[in-house]
Formats: structure tokens, C-alpha cells, sequence
């Protein structure tokens, strides 16, 4: 049996397969989203507050004070600035590359999981592709066997390979928006802790001047 012998008995087995691994990408998609968001609602602050007590402890020079506040917050910016203040003493440097790390390890910390969600936003379609030629496939061995003839097992399968496609769409759909709303808040959030990190070693800067 020749490659296209064999893949034309593959393709007789029909597209179901592809239609339910497509449903199971789906709902792990959506677990993952879910948790995903969870996880960054739990550790979200009011920053405007948070960065008004900053801005107030430093410019008291109160920098242990303000360690101890980044640390009674659950966010990731918040964590970010507690790594330069543990290093206030070695100077803006220190610190300065001590928040560049604690901010590469948040980062990964935000992002876990999501490749999955960008994954399945690229490849789902071509899964439903997938299904499709099966679908094509067996609609024209239909056709064959019907002598040429409109049947209504022609139909089903050529029925059976759009919905493919379809499904196939719509799991990648929300699953690319999940993944970059989940990247616009990553990065937003990112920016911020940034922001409040160039506040501490204005602050540095200025007490050692």
C-alpha cells in the first residue's frame, strides 16, 4: 500500500476525531483563561494609592517603611519595587538591576500558561483544516459510490467538513483575544511597576547627591 493509499484510508475514518479534539483544545483553553484571569484580579492594588504612600515614604527617606508597604500589597508591582528597596543601601545600581530581575521573573509569573492560549489562536483553524479535507475526501468517495449522483451521504459529508472549519474558527477566535488582552495587561502592568521603579531611584539619587 502506496503513502496516498494510505492516506486516503485515513481520511475514511471520518473528521469526528478532529471535531472533539478541537472541543477538548476548547475547554482547556478557556480553564487556562479563566485561571489566568483569576490570578491577575487576586493580585491587582489600587496603584494610584499605592504610588502615593511610595512617592510620600520616599521622599521621607523612610525607605524601610516603604519596603514594608510594597510588601503588604498582593500585586506584581508591588513585589517588583520590594526587590529594589531590599537593596537601597548598594545603591541605584543595585537597585535598579535588582527590580530589572524581580520584573523578568513577574513577567514570567503573569505569562504562565499563556502560550497555550496563542498556540491554540494559531492552530486551531488549520486543526479544523484538518477536518475539512477528510470531510472533502470522503465526500468525493460518496460521490464515487453514488455514480456521480447528489445523495444525501454526499451531503452529510461535505455538511461534516464546513462545521470543521467552523469549529475550528470559532475555538481559535476566543482563545487569540484571551491571549492578547491577557499580553495588553502584562505589559500595562509591567509599565507601571516601571514607573514607580524610576520614582525610588529618583529618590536614590537625589538623597546621595
Amino acid at each position: 500500500m502506496d503513502i496516498q493509499e494510505r492516506l486516503t484510508s485515513f481520511a475514511m475514518m471520518g473528521a469526528t476525531w478532529v471535531m472533539w479534539v478541537l472541543i477538548a483544545l476548547s475547554v482547556v483553553a478557556l480553564a487556562i483563561a479563566a485561571e489566568r484571569a483569576v490570578r491577575l484580579w487576586r493580585s491587582a492594588d489600587d496603584l494610584e494609592r499605592l504610588g502615593a504612600e511610595l512617592r510620600r515614604l520616599l521622599a521621607d527617606g523612610r525607605f524601610a517603611e516603604a519596603r514594608h508597604r510594597m510588601g503588604l500589597s498582593p500585586s506584581y508591582e508591588a513585589r517588583i519595587l520590594e526587590a529594589g528597596l531590599a537593596r537601597t543601601e548598594d545603591g541605584a545600581a543595585a537597585v535598579e538591576e535588582r527590580m530589572e530581575g524581580a520584573a523578568q521573573l513577574a513577567k514570567l509569573a503573569m505569562e504562565r500558561r499563556l502560550a497555550f492560549l496563542g498556540t491554540v489562536g494559531n492552530d486551531a483553524p488549520f486543526v479544523g483544516l484538518l477536518g475539512t479535507v477528510i470531510g472533502i475526501v470522503r465526500s468525493f468517495a460518496e460521490l464515487n459510490a453514488s455514480g456521480g449522483k447528489v445523495s444525501a451521504g454526499l451531503m452529510a459529508e461535505v455538511g461534516e467538513a464546513l462545521v470543521a472549519t467552523a469549529i475550528g474558527i470559532l475555538v481559535a477566535l476566543p482563545a487569540i483575544a484571551a491571549f492578547n488582552f491577557f499580553q495588553r495587561v502584562i505589559k500595562a502592568r509591567l509599565t507601571r511597576a516601571e514607573a514607580l521603579g524610576h520614582e525610588l531611584l529618583a529618590s536614590l539619587k537625589a538623597e546621595r547627591s
